[in-house]
């Protein structure tokens, strides 16, 4: 009975997708995934980028559909496909005109802010109203 609880049951979901993400959950530097999918990349663009790629990549990942009929190869040329896009999306532009972070998506609502308005919320502009 001890021998039945020590055997492991197989994944029936272990297809080549899981596997892939699988190995790509023990990264955690943006290079790391650039260099699994074998993308050459300028180290000047990650240093400044390297959250906003990541960011992206996910975002791409999640509009995509991987389909699991594809072999760990298929997957990998998938996903790798993915990050090389996400990372020249930042080589051509900058984190505040891409605005992957929603802070960066609300930037443009805080510019339209009037100095007028402001001072209405000040305490000693209601004291002189009185």
């Amino acid at each position: 009975m001890k021998e039945d609880a020590e055997r492991k049951v197989p994944n029936p979901s272990n297809s080549a997708v899981d596997r892939v993400l699988s190995v790509m959950a023990g990264f955690s530097a943006a290079e790391e995934f650039l260099d699994y999918f074998g993308i050459r990349y300028e180290q000047a663009v990650v240093n400044v980028n390297r959250l906003h790629i990541l960011k992206r990549f996910h975002q791409y990942m999640r509009r995509e559909e991987i389909g699991n009929e594809l072999d760990e190869k298929g997957v990998k040329n998938a996903l790798r496909s993915l990050l090389e896009r996400a990372y020249q999306d930042f080589v051509y532009s900058n984190a505040a005109t891409e605005k992957v972070f929603k802070v960066l998506q609300q930037v443009k609502g805080m510019d339209e802010v009037s100095v007028d308005s402001l001072r209405m919320t000040l305490p000693s502009h209601h004291a002189k109203a009185d």
